[in-house]
């Protein structure tokens, strides 16, 4: 098959199209024909060797690529969940693939509605926020919710969950009047210009000095301190990325005067069984609405897998509006 190899990972790490070895199937894997495959920041980190769980295929060459879509071609032994045929999406290791074997307790059905480019786009950042809004921040109805980076692809989809799941007020930081219409219109009540105004300022105006319920970071420490601010009495802070930072300080006399809780999400130390249950939950409460339209995966622009480098350094200069997808074959 043809993959996308990684190459002298680190500074001037790239990627190669080449012939590798089809992928083998273990036992509870299944055998995906990949159609399409959306690009995460985390596959920049894997050009510089610097992701935690560089993707191989099983044992073969690092290939790149995080989360895709496709048919299934073939099942593993002890596969019952789904059959050759069948349309799947999901997380996964060497995406950039024409095949792919992944561990069907961690696929989801693609809803019919949903193409190739749009499908690949979905999983990641619908399990990631629903797991931050429902699971970890427990998100009541009518609460308020800020969301940082609303802009970003999986910041797009938490707002449009965050709807969903009957938030009240929910607010958005955003870096473009592009991005602050985009939000606006899969739900957001309020667009905050980081770059032109502190949010915890306009938190604290918007709310008459309250603050939110809710804050899910995708920013990380270059925030935490106004985030702390922005929080109402027993805020919840659900950090889930970092890419402004991994270090920030906290005002200990703050956290226990309004009796914050501070709560870190990742996937990359769960074990199969828990992402699992993460992949369920949010499948049972969010495909529905996926295949009823009531949530819209964005898509910025689709590139052939030829041309990966090019939507990589799309990326890497934030020149998109949603996900950058790769599409493979026909």
């Amino acid at each position: 098959m043809k993959a996308m190899v990684v190459h002298d990972p680190g500074e001037h790490g790239t990627l190669r199209l080449e012939e590798v070895p089809d992928p083998q199937l273990g036992p509870r894997d299944v055998l995906v024909r990949v159609r399409a495959t959306a690009l995460n920041r985390a596959d920049l980190s894997q050009r510089l060797g610097a992701y935690r769980q560089q993707a191989t295929a099983r044992g073969g060459p690092p290939i790149a690529g995080l989360e895709s879509a496709g048919e299934v071609v073939a099942v593993g032994a002890e596969a019952t969940r789904f059959a050759p045929g069948d349309r799947v999406m999901g997380q996964c290791a060497g995406g950039y693939a024409e095949l792919l074997a992944v561990d069907e307790r961690i696929l989801l059905p693609v809803p019919e509605r949903l193409d190739w480019a749009q499908a690949a786009a979905t999983p990641v950042a619908l399990v990631t926020e629903y797991d931050a809004l429902a699971t970890n921040a427990a998100l009541a109805p009518g609460e308020s919710v800020l969301i940082q980076a609303a802009g970003s692809a999986v910041g797009l989809m938490a707002v449009q969950i965050a709807r969903q799941l009957g938030a009240g007020r929910i607010f958005g930081t955003v870096a473009s009047d592009e991005q602050d219409a985009l939000v606006r219109e899969l739900g957001a009540d309020v667009a905050i210009h980081h770059e032109h105004e502190r949010f915890a300022d306009a938190i604290e105006r918007e709310t008459d000095g309250r603050g939110v319920d809710v804050v899910i970071d995708h920013v990380g420490g270059a925030v935490l301190a106004e985030n702390m601010r922005a929080l109402a009495l027993e805020g919840r802070l659900i950090s889930v990325g970092r890419l402004g930072a991994r270090v920030g300080e906290i005002d200990l006399d703050l956290l226990a005067l309004k009796r914050l809780r501070l709560i870190g999400v990742t996937f990359r130390t769960r074990t199969i069984d828990e992402y699992e249950a993460c992949v369920r939950r949010a499948g049972d409460v969010l495909l529905p609405v996926l295949a009823a339209g009531r949530l819209r995966p964005v898509v910025d622009r689709v590139y052939p897998l030829e041309q990966a480098l090019e939507a990589q350094e799309r990326m890497r200069a934030n020149r998109h509006l949603g996900k950058i997808v790769l599409t493979i074959g026909r």
